[in-house]
């Protein structure tokens, strides 16, 4: 509402294919003169809540609304966030600002939102997580014309996180055409897992050896999010749980970009990981630890929520060590290897497979610790 401001004003048409002789159409514009009126002051939400200090704290960075392709409102997505035990959102439409200002009253001590936008291209979508609102983030750029980390650079200059979505999903013009310059993190699970994310969690587990030998400088933590459309999407699904020094979006990128982050298929499941050396050393998720080559090295897991589930430790060497959870969910599994048999180290927590030869759909997966002989 408001007035019509003069200038050159531009209709985005999102076709997803067209014939090879184009497509016909025409656009019909109405303009209806209402009563005069004020536009409101926008109201955005505060960049902290009350939190635990420093805590790990679950949140869902990608979820949509009925201000882009989703069919829920901002308060129904609230709900569902605090049915699903979640500390924080973010709020992350396709190519649109417009729910920035849609949460007045829907925060609160026990929930944070953030705003950002999902940066959404033929050539893969970006979510940026957690910019200061109301900053519109251009979608309008192709892979092969644009410069190495560009689309990072706009969102880091909106004061957010870039993450590439779903860098193996099938739909059409979903899949990560980008490079990575730049990104701060890779979404590595996408709502309910499945073999996208398992070439996904591959593909990474490949980044974290090269950069373990050397190849690359830095290594790029692994985040999940529901995606979250509508129902019967779940909100919370997966959730990336994030070791935060308070419940603020400062605190979270932080974590975030320390990979100081695992992830959960919900908020039932809980675990800790977390390695030592033989004179008291001590690393937790996404940290070094940096001990002679051949000192012993004891990798520490322990597992509730997780009943009928295998949890195994991953290196550079692949899977290594595994174990079977009890039907009571809970189990502490411990293993000793060294700087020289294992670069890094991470956990996974999966169900029963269900089909031979396939792995079991993923419950849980931490980013990894690594080892460092010096």
């Amino acid at each position: 509402p408001g007035p019509v401001r003069p200038g050159t004003w531009h209709l985005a048409l999102g076709p997803y294919t067209l014939a090879p002789q184009g497509l016909t159409y025409e656009i019909t514009v109405t303009l209806r003169l209402g009563a005069p009126g004020r536009t409101p002051r926008p109201v955005y939400p505060p960049e902290r809540a009350r939190g635990r200090g420093r805590a790990w704290y679950r949140g869902d960075g990608h979820v949509h609304s009925v201000h882009s392709d989703g069919r829920r409102t901002p308060a129904e997505i609230a709900a569902l966030a605090r049915a699903a035990r979640l500390d924080f959102l973010n709020t992350s439409e396709h190519n649109t600002t417009s729910s920035h200002r849609a949460w007045d009253g829907l925060w609160g001590d026990d929930l944070l939102i953030l705003t950002g936008e999902e940066i959404t291209t033929r050539n893969g979508h970006l979510v940026a997580l957690g910019t200061d609102p109301g900053t519109f983030l251009d979608w309008r750029r192709r892979a092969r014309d644009t410069s190495p980390g560009a689309y990072a650079r706009a969102v880091h200059r909106a004061g957010g996180l870039a993450i590439p979505a779903h860098p193996h999903a099938s739909c059409i013009g979903c899949s990560w055409k980008f490079d990575l310059d730049g990104a701060d993190a890779v979404e590595v699970w996408n709502g309910p897992y499945t073999a996208e994310d398992e070439t996904a969690l591959a593909q990474w587990d490949n980044a974290l050896v090269a950069h373990a030998r050397g190849d690359r400088p830095r290594w790029l933590p692994a985040v999940g999010h529901s995606d979250a459309h509508r129902d019967p999407d779940v909100i919370g699904l997966p959730q990336t749980v994030v070791l935060a020094d308070d419940l603020s979006r400062h605190a979270l990128h932080d974590g975030i970009r320390a990979g100081r982050v695992w992830i959960a298929e919900s908020a039932d499941l809980d675990l800790s990981f977390d390695v030592s050396g033989p004179h008291g050393e001590h690393a937790g998720i996404g940290e070094r630890l940096t001990v002679p080559a051949t000192a012993p090295v004891t990798v520490r897991l322990t597992v509730s929520g997780a009943p009928g589930c295998t949890a195994s430790f991953h290196t550079d060497q692949g899977r290594l060590h595994s174990a079977a959870i009890p039907p009571g969910g809970t189990t502490a599994l411990t293993w000793v290897t060294s700087p020289a048999r294992a670069a890094y180290v991470r956990a996974e927590i999966r169900h029963p497979a269900t089909d031979p030869g396939t792995p079991g759909r993923m419950a849980a997966l931490t980013n990894p610790v690594f080892l460092e002989a010096g």
